[in-house]
């Protein structure tokens, strides 16, 4: 079972930090669009990824707390893991909200500001591999 979960926790992980790294990014695009047709157009984009990448977060956070419950391992490492964890959910979130800022045009923030944004769950990852592959505590 615990092996099943790992496999499936990868794959959720995966799937979920391509629409992290590429939401942000459609943010880019979207704080530079001059054209309506193209803001809507890159905002439908994003819409539907945000909805698309949702369900594989849900399912990496509920599979890699899934792990220790059935291991009964619970190593300090891994409580740096579900911090992690707890950071991308956050960063989720903060992508729908600013989502919803600019489905109502009420965004001030300009495409710089959304460049720096955009490498933030990259460190997230890092961290969390660091943590998954050396066990450092």
């Amino acid at each position: 079972m615990y092996l099943w979960l790992k496999a499936l926790h990868l794959f959720f992980l995966v799937s979920w930090f391509a629409g992290l790294f590429y939401l942000p990014r459609i943010f880019v695009n979207l704080a530079m669009a001059a054209q309506p047709d193209e803001r809507a157009r890159l905002l439908l984009m994003a819409q539907k990824l945000f909805k698309f990448m949702t369900p594989w977060g849900v399912g990496a956070l509920l599979c890699g707390l899934a792990m220790p419950l059935v291991s009964g391992a619970w190593a300090g490492w891994l409580h740096g893991k579900i911090t992690l964890g707890v950071l991308l959910a956050g960063y989720h979130i903060w992508c729908g909200r600013l989502l919803r800022g600019f489905a109502a045009g009420t965004n001030r923030r300009s495409h710089r500001w959304f460049r720096i944004f955009n490498e933030l769950p990259v460190f997230i990852l890092m961290a969390a591999v660091y943590l998954a592959v050396f066990k450092p505590f």
